[in-house]
């Protein structure tokens, strides 16, 4: 494991990246309503990304599992869909739903990588509760970024504020280092498993992280849909996914994607 760790230059011009991927979900959680389709929010997201002077990151990265490369600028995932769904014209949002929008970007040789999950309409008070927990879960993870800090000490108290409420960490996607590629190392889990206490992550000042917690309101398990890309939850209950591209700092952490 080689983590890169950046300079207060290279951090800046990573928040510059930010600032657009901010700006994008910005404009996308405006246009969230019934009747809007997920394709159309895709084709915004690309005209607005053009018109900031950034590259989508996801568009033609390749899935094994799929056979064919991601074909949008966004992950557009309804519901029990946790990860990776296609933007689509036949895809209707619908009073009720949640939809949770994925952008990354390139800008200049940098990336900036967040998700936020946005409610369709008004919606339960049970699915308006998960999306708290889960918002509340990242909000851990920012306050407890700073250089000495042991990475599974920051998982724990992540899965156990999930946990106490009743809810699943989703096991089979996690956080990623970030900087000139979208995912570097280290892997940044959600949680506590073996294989993290065996390698755990010393954080240091100058690594920066894009923080992910997915939270399903019943099983961790999730599957792959029949396209090979959308991940869903087996049971069928909703999920909710959050990120932040975050900076270790000499004392404390600077999160990117914020819009500052």
């Amino acid at each position: 494991m080689t983590i890169q760790k950046k300079s207060k230059d290279e951090i800046e011009q990573m928040r510059q990246a930010g600032r657009i991927v901010y700006q994008v979900l910005e404009h996308l959680r405006s246009l969230v309503k019934p009747g809007v389709s997920t394709g159309m929010l895709g084709r915004a997201a690309d005209e607005k990304i053009s018109e900031l002077g950034g590259k989508a990151l996801f568009r033609g990265v390749p899935n094994p599992y799929a056979g064919y490369p991601f074909p949008a600028a966004i992950c557009a995932s309804i519901d029990d869909e946790v990860v990776h769904g296609i933007p689509s014209d036949s895809r209707i949002l619908n009073e009720g739903q949640i939809i949770s929008i994925d952008c990354g970007v390139r800008y200049g040789r940098y990336c900036g990588d967040a998700t936020i999950t946005v409610a369709v309409g008004e919606i339960s008070d049970s699915v308006r509760r998960l999306m708290t927990v889960t918002q509340e879960v990242l909000d851990i993870a920012i306050q407890m970024i700073r250089p000495g800090v042991r990475w599974s000490q920051i998982a724990a108290k992540m899965q156990a504020h999930v946990e106490l409420n009743g809810y699943s960490v989703v096991k089979d996607f996690v956080g990623h280092g970030i900087g000139v590629e979208m995912h570097e190392d280290p892997k940044i889990p959600n949680f506590v498993s073996r294989e993290l206490l065996r390698n755990d992550i010393l954080l240091e000042a100058g690594m920066v992280l894009a923080v992910e917690p997915m939270v399903n309101m019943g099983s961790s398990a999730v599957r792959y849909g029949k396209d090979g890309w959308v991940v869903c939850t087996t049971d069928h209950q909703p999920s909710v996914h959050c990120e932040h591209t975050i900076a270790v700092t000499e004392d404390g952490s600077d999160v990117l994607t914020d819009g500052r």
